[in-house]
């Protein structure tokens, strides 16, 4: 690793990059955008700079990366593009790499909540599992439909592990 390359670098390479994971996020991607009342966008930078990160248990600087953001269904403008977002999302999902740990990803949804993002999944490919959080609370699906009460959204999960 030289000088310049920077946390959020490292983090990635480390957290990403399995066919599995791309896999699941192109599904969950398909399956959400097909909803009809949702915009599902992968990969989107939400401006953290005004949270006090010190009291979470993560290294991030001014941006925390989902795997999946959805938001309320929007128009894209393609002439006006967004580098960092403000507007927070309504779902925040992560799904587990190979060499991730589930740790790291429930400090994310600390963050996340601390936001004001409604629920936050974690998926889980090597058991088949999607876990749903809400501040308070959490239920996992690995057979029938995953169900996130918050946003009303119904899944099957064999369509998501297909």
């Amino acid at each position: 690793m030289t000088d310049l390359t920077t946390e959020y670098e490292t983090e990635e390479s480390y957290d990403r990059g399995s066919f599995n994971h791309g896999y699941l996020q192109a599904r969950l991607v398909v399956l959400l955008g097909n909803i009809g009342n949702y915009t599902p966008v992968t990969e989107l930078s939400l401006d953290i700079s005004n949270l006090d990160l010190s009291k979470f248990d993560i290294k991030v600087k001014e941006e925390i990366r989902p795997d999946i953001c959805l938001y309320p269904k929007r128009k894209i403008d393609l002439t006006h593009d967004i580098l960092k977002m403000s507007e927070m999302p309504l779902l925040a999902i992560e799904i587990l790499s190979p060499k991730q740990g589930i740790y790291d990803i429930l400090e994310k949804f600390k963050i996340y909540f601390t936001l004001g993002i409604k629920s936050c999944w974690l998926v889980i490919p090597a058991t088949a599992t999607v876990t749903i959080y809400s501040p308070d609370d959490f239920k996992s699906f690995n057979s029938g439909e995953v169900v996130d009460e918050t946003l009303n959204i119904h899944l099957p999960i064999a369509e998501i592990f297909s």
